[in-house]
């Protein structure tokens, strides 16, 4: 299970799981759907087979890749610590699970999970054609929130909706600047990333566009229903923005050397002190309200 665990690296899940939970408590409160806690382990357990499943198809799908790239020769695949064959079958067994663990959500969850599968697995296809792929692996971590409001009420509404495509512009913006590590590489390899096509400055300018769209989606619930939102989630949004912003700051198109701390430190504290600040907002505005 330890080889498994570095395989898919969940540390990552710090990203998507915390818009997971702000889906899945808006429909609670926002709707009439009771809170359950076997839905909420259910909803759990699809994030975590969800991100088992695309973090270890994108470790078998790139091995003889991450084998050439210095910055990734000594993941598990290439080092041997996994076969190939162990991490496929670890894909297949995750992707069963999720698929089975929607059944038992609602029937919407179910008919809709193999096309979540296919956005989550799909990405590590992608870099191999387009430029795109970090809008894809954001389309990837922004069916969280979604779907797990789905999960509770069984159906779509606006205010989830942005929430995703907050974390589709985030991500997005933020896998763009990851990507600046690997420029050189993706060119002589002929891969496609947006740095590789644009250069490292052009490339930043592009994922500071999507950053100020992924802040505009976390302020404009707010003034669709200003009655279901107080200061905590106003303090969310702003301790949310100005980490897009301090992100920026670190990386600079002639220095690239702090992209790590921007990339985990830095969105790993967005998303959770944001979660935790909509939540704080919730219980408050249910308690005393």
């Amino acid at each position: 299970m330890k080889k498994y665990f570095s395989l898919v690296l969940f540390a990552h899940s710090v990203f998507a799981l915390p818009f997971a939970m702000i889906g899945f408590f808006l429909g609670v409160t926002t709707t009439t759907s009771p809170f359950k806690w076997t839905l909420l382990v259910m909803v759990l357990l699809c994030m975590v087979f969800a991100r088992n499943a695309a973090m270890a198809f994108n470790r078998y799908l790139d091995r003889n890749i991450d084998a050439k790239n210095p910055r990734t020769q000594m993941r598990d695949i290439p080092a041997g610590r996994v076969s190939a064959n162990e991490a496929l079958i670890f894909v297949i067994v995750n992707c069963i699970l999720f698929m089975v663990t929607t059944i038992f959500i609602n029937p919407l969850c179910f008919y809709l999970s193999p096309i979540a599968l296919f956005v989550v697995l799909f990405y590590s296809y992608t870099k191999r054609f387009t430029a795109l792929c970090h809008m894809v692996l954001g389309l990837g971590l922004a069916l969280a929130p979604i779907g797990a409001y789905i999960a509770v009420t069984g159906q779509f509404a606006v205010i989830p909706v942005l929430y995703s495509f907050a974390v589709l512009f985030w991500v997005s913006g933020f896998d763009i600047i990851y990507a600046l590590q690997d420029e050189d590489f993706d060119r002589d390899e002929k891969l496609h990333s947006i740095p590789a096509a644009l250069g490292i400055k052009n490339a930043l300018k592009l994922s500071e566009v999507l950053h100020v769209f992924s802040a505009l989606c976390v302020i404009v619930p707010i003034i669709l229903a200003p009655d279901n939102f107080s200061w905590f989630y106003y303090l969310g949004v702003a301790f949310f923005c100005s980490m897009l912003i301090y992100q920026h700051l670190l990386v600079k198109p002639n220095d690239i050397s702090k992209v790590d701390r921007a990339f985990m430190t830095t969105n790993g504290f967005a998303s959770v002190i944001f979660a935790a600040c909509f939540l704080l907002d919730t219980l408050m505005r249910t308690l005393f309200y």
